[in-house]
């Protein structure tokens, strides 16, 4: 039994009774020309990964912000918002488990099968952007336009599509250890090109799981640098993780009540998401956490159609993302003046 719903500019599905073994699962289907539910994921489950294999670079680098809000009862929902100066075409989509794929088009690249049903965000029907597993695992990809994905030594590894690569970490990993284990390996070369004009696709990504335990890694010319922690909450784009947050520990003891670094930088989205995070209330409830995480995305996000050029890490927020990690049910948020209808 399938149920939809609009709510203000946000359209949810909810899934009752889990026909794609995901867990509760609320999410929108975003494309102006193709809104049918039913079609989308007939299309979507019968597209061959070789398609998607072959379309490298359509992974969305933008600016963005991620903050993980923790409650109460175990209660924690991931916001993102993804930042881009032209719209970026964006459909959800849930895979079940039991499904064979392929790292690449290339020779030397390696099939796996899903242990794990999960909620893809996939942009230009291309590149996976983030998402969800039925354990609760999330995974965002950011803009960090230092990243370098390989060397002289990765060079020789097996092909790995940057358009499926967190669908491989969601598939296959239940908890952040696993993921992070998985890293550590580095059994693989990452490719990936350029898209929209010439942009170069460079990423890096938080980690975050049903218990908070949650990872940034970035790659650094080849090799990956991996900060864990326990409820990680903010995370943007440049510089590198240790230097940002030596940039928040030094806004920590200025204190935020009376000033609050206002722009829409990447350090200063981090070091006002991360205050509002720690300072708002605490709540068991689902609903009434993301009304809380959904404002300070908000509060963090780049008005529509502002950008700065020569800049990509300041640009329109063109949508945001809520992953509910202890239920788990991940919702979808279209910027404000777009238009939506009961499916």
């Amino acid at each position: 039994e399938i149920s939809a719903c609009l709510v203000g500019s946000e359209m949810c599905i909810r899934d009752r009774l889990n026909p794609l073994r995901v867990g509760r699962v609320v999410f929108l289907v975003y494309n102006p020309h193709l809104l049918n539910f039913f079609k989308i994921m007939k299309k979507f489950i019968l597209l061959p990964l070789l398609l998607l294999a072959t379309l490298l670079g359509t992974e969305s680098a933008t600016g963005c912000s991620r903050i993980l809000y923790v409650g109460n009862d175990s209660l924690r929902i991931v916001g993102r918002s993804l930042d881009w100066k032209t719209p970026i075409p964006t459909n959800i989509y849930v895979y079940p488990r039991g499904i064979t794929k392929k790292s690449h088009d290339l020779p030397g690249a390696f099939e796996w099968t899903s242990r794990y049903g999960a909620v893809y965000a996939v942009g230009y029907d291309g590149g996976i952007t983030e998402g969800m597993n039925e354990k609760g695992l999330v995974i965002n990809g950011l803009f960090c336009k230092g990243t370098v994905y390989d060397n002289a030594e990765t060079s020789s590894l097996p092909p790995m599509s940057l358009a499926v690569f967190v669908g491989w970490l969601l598939d296959l990993n239940a908890t952040t250890p696993e993921v992070v284990e998985v890293l550590r390996k580095h059994d693989f070369n990452i490719s990936g090109a350029t898209f929209d004009g010439g942009t170069v696709s460079a990423l890096h990504w938080g980690v975050t799981d049903a218990q908070g335990r949650c990872a940034v890694f970035e790659f650094d010319h080849g090799d990956i640098n991996i900060y864990e922690g326990i409820d990680m909450r903010a995370m943007t784009n440049d510089p590198a993780y240790p230097q940002m947050t030596a940039i928040n520990s030094y806004w920590e003891k200025i204190g935020g009540v009376h000033m609050l670094p206002g722009t829409v930088s990447s350090p200063d989205r981090f070091v006002r998401g991360d205050f509002f995070d720690r300072h708002v209330e605490k709540t068991g409830d689902a609903d009434l956490g993301v009304s809380i995480i959904r404002s300070i995305l908000m509060n963090v996000s780049v008005p529509y159609t502002y950008l700065i050029e020569g800049e990509p890490n300041v640009s329109s927020t063109q949508w945001r993302s809520f992953a509910n990690v202890r239920d788990p049910v991940s919702y979808t948020h279209l910027r404000a003046h777009e238009t939506g209808r009961n499916l």
